[in-house]
């Protein structure tokens, strides 16, 4: 046999073989499934590798509830909620190569920058940078003049962000320092450092730098920022590590934002009117190691909801403040369902939770699961498992990514980021089952 017949019988055994067992490629994904664990049918949304869901409290949904957006590493994505679940989903790169999406409160527009900076409540960037509109019905393009993120209020009028900045009046004390406690015992009385798994080790180390700053803050304000005139005033001087800042979605004049830090060392929640009236706490802590964080508004923006712990790591809720009254509402959820991040529903009735992995808060053993919680009428949450997130990595600061869920208007969906399958991807869960 000649060498080239030999290499000709090789090849045809070759191809013999691939068509009897084919090889599976790395990147054939799943992308509909039923969730063997849960009995929810899983959609991935995303094509790309590396997508995700904008932050858990920015608005990603068009004012009739219709569109869904995301980021993608080509750009940003926008997704007809009216077909998912009916045909396979097919996102439309409407936005290439642009960063910081995050849908008007009430017309067609995505607000957008190009540049790399982040959107939403934690975007940042440089004095100047321009940001853009794109309007998904008519496909055109605008600039938005004096906006430098996509931080913008209900009636597009204004924009903030938070600067270190001293009150020039003089009219904002500086408290006095507090002394730095060890957050070992803190958190674990009477426990050394060797005691404790490797999970709450790494929660008392991160726990220890956030303490620095939050029990001596520097002085910090707000810019507000008028988007006709280009007028900025800065407004709000306080001492404290100002973050998560959120435009109500329905009063255009209310901003709701934090002190950051740790959390059952500071008062958290706070709101401010743009023009640096009526700076609220909107909930006091009743204990020591009380904390309560992660706040969103509801749709409506009468309410804040917010992770509540009373005290840290012991006993959870779901927390809400009535903006009009101060009455706040408890959910109880267990350790196991307690969640990194809540969102909720249009209308206050349904509840989403992206569960934790053993080194969050909760230190839950079974806490890696896709949660819904619907209201019930004796005032309690009905929790039911969507997915397991076993193989999801949480853990930011180690090559994983928070889930950041959502609901989507007609209550069909929850919308979250997941990793679990080696590649970071958008996926949709069934809110009911499909068996």
């Amino acid at each position: 046999m000649t060498a080239v017949s030999r290499r000709l019988r090789a090849f045809a055994l070759l191809l013999a073989c691939s068509s009897v067992a084919p090889v599976r490629q790395p990147d054939e994904l799943p992308t509909d499934w039923i969730d063997p664990d849960t009995g929810h049918r899983v959609i991935r949304i995303s094509v790309e590798p590396g997508s995700q869901t904008l932050y858990f409290h920015d608005n990603s949904y068009s004012p009739e509830g219709d569109r869904y957006v995301f980021s993608s590493p080509s750009g940003i994505m926008l997704l007809d909620l009216k077909t998912l679940g009916k045909e396979p989903p097919k996102p439309e790169l409407v936005v290439p190569s642009a960063g910081g999406a995050y849908m008007a409160r009430r017309t067609h527009e995505i607000y957008f920058t190009r540049g790399g900076v982040r959107g939403g409540g934690r975007a940042t960037g440089p004095a100047g940078h321009e940001v853009f509109a794109y309007d998904y019905v008519t496909k055109q393009t605008r600039s938005i003049p004096h906006a430098t993120r996509t931080l913008i209020n209900a009636d597009e009028t204004m924009t903030v962000t938070a600067i270190n900045a001293e009150d020039p009046s003089g009219r904002t004390a500086k408290p006095a320092p507090r002394e730095p406690r060890p957050q070992l015992a803190r958190m674990f009385p009477g426990k050394r450092l060797d005691e404790l798994t490797p999970e709450q080790q790494y929660a008392v180390t991160k726990e220890e730098t956030l303490a620095r700053r939050a029990l001596n803050p520097s002085s910090m304000a707000f810019v507000f920022t008028n988007l006709k005139t280009g007028e900025a005033d800065t407004l709000g001087y306080q001492y404290a590590w100002l973050n998560h800042m959120q435009f109500n979605p329905k009063d255009p004049t209310l901003l709701l934002y934090c002190h950051e830090g740790t959390w059952h060392e500071v008062d958290r929640i706070w709101t401010i009117r743009t023009d640096g009236s009526e700076q609220t706490l909107r909930h006091a802590r009743t204990m020591d190691m009380e904390i309560a964080g992660h706040e969103l508004w509801s749709f409506d923006g009468r309410k804040i909801w917010f992770d509540l712990q009373t005290p840290r790591s012991q006993v959870f809720w779901i927390g809400g403040v009535d903006l009009a009254t101060g009455k706040e509402t408890r959910y109880h959820v267990d350790r196991d369902a307690w969640s990194v991040h809540y969102n909720v529903s249009r209308d206050d009735s349904m509840f989403m939770g992206d569960g934790g992995d053993p080194t969050q808060v909760a230190f839950a053993k079974d806490g890696m699961w896709i949660n819904l919680f619907r209201v019930q009428r004796d005032g309690t949450l009905a929790r039911e498992k969507l997915v397991n997130m076993a193989k999801h990595n949480y853990v930011t600061g180690r090559g994983g990514v928070e889930p950041n869920g959502s609901i989507t208007p007609d209550k069909r969906w929850v919308m979250f980021t997941g990793n679990f399958h080696g590649q970071r991807h958008v996926y949709a869960v069934e809110t009911t089952k499909s068996r």
